[in-house]
């Protein structure tokens, strides 16, 4: 398995936002990590990258426990974080070149960048300065930061969001094509995104997984409601 957590909490005070939570996901799938505001996906995502301690439990990336191999694991994992955290002063290919570095790609920077600069629609705009962008370009650097160094496990927290609908069609092709042999774990509050891009949905609601099934068979089960509809009610308590 390429990514798994095993009775996986996190405590904040007295508030649990992660409950003695499990999952597995494989090589090759896209999954969808859905629940509304509060529910945990955040934290969860938090506690995979190593950016966050889990209060208890595992993580496992690539067959490694996330907390005794930190760096080794975020070497392995592409993170867009829902803040998507820039340095605004920095031209888009300076920026990308100091990550290049940061992730000891040596010979190979100067080829990767280029990739990932076609791959995310930056070429027309990798003169400008981060700051000047739109929030849709500056998106597109964020997601442009999680791939540079070709993960394999990708986890992207609200991926779309700022794009208008014809960048949103790039992305998404982008993001199945990257998730053919690699992982993807997505968080998003748009549903048309899941059905788009994701094979499996695991539902978080008040911390704790509600639903872990295959796309298709939960709307199988729910034949008559559209996934919005089956979100809202799996949530609402």
């Amino acid at each position: 398995m390429s990514v798994k957590v095993e009775n996986l909490k996190k405590v904040y005070g007295e508030q649990i936002a992660v409950n003695s939570i499990n999952f597995e996901i494989a090589k090759g799938e896209i999954v969808g990590f859905l629940g509304p505001n509060g529910a945990g996906k955040s934290t969860t995502m938090k506690m995979i990258t190593g950016y966050v301690p889990a209060t208890e439990g595992s993580a496992f990336v690539c067959g490694k426990e996330v907390s005794e191999n930190r760096l080794g694991i975020q070497k392995k994992i592409g993170y867009l974080p829902e803040s998507n955290p820039l340095y605004m002063d920095m031209y888009i290919r300076e920026y990308l070149e100091f990550l290049a570095g940061v992730h000891q790609l040596g010979n190979q920077s100067e080829r990767r960048i280029n990739e990932i600069i076609e791959a995310t629609g930056l070429k027309v705009e990798e003169k400008k300065k981060i700051g000047d962008l739109s929030k849709g370009y500056k998106q597109r650097i964020g997601i442009a930061q999680a791939m540079i160094h070709n993960p394999e496990v990708l986890i992207l927290d609200e991926p779309t969001s700022g794009l208008d609908p014809n960048q949103i069609v790039e992305i998404r092709d982008l993001i199945k094509n990257f998730g053919r042999d690699k992982t993807v774990i997505l968080s998003t509050h748009i549903m048309q995104e899941v059905e788009a891009m994701c094979d499996r949905v695991i539902i978080i609601n008040k911390g704790t997984i509600v639903v872990d099934s295959n796309l298709k068979e939960l709307q199988q089960k729910y034949p008559d409601q559209t996934l919005e509809t089956i979100f809202r009610n799996l949530t609402l308590n």
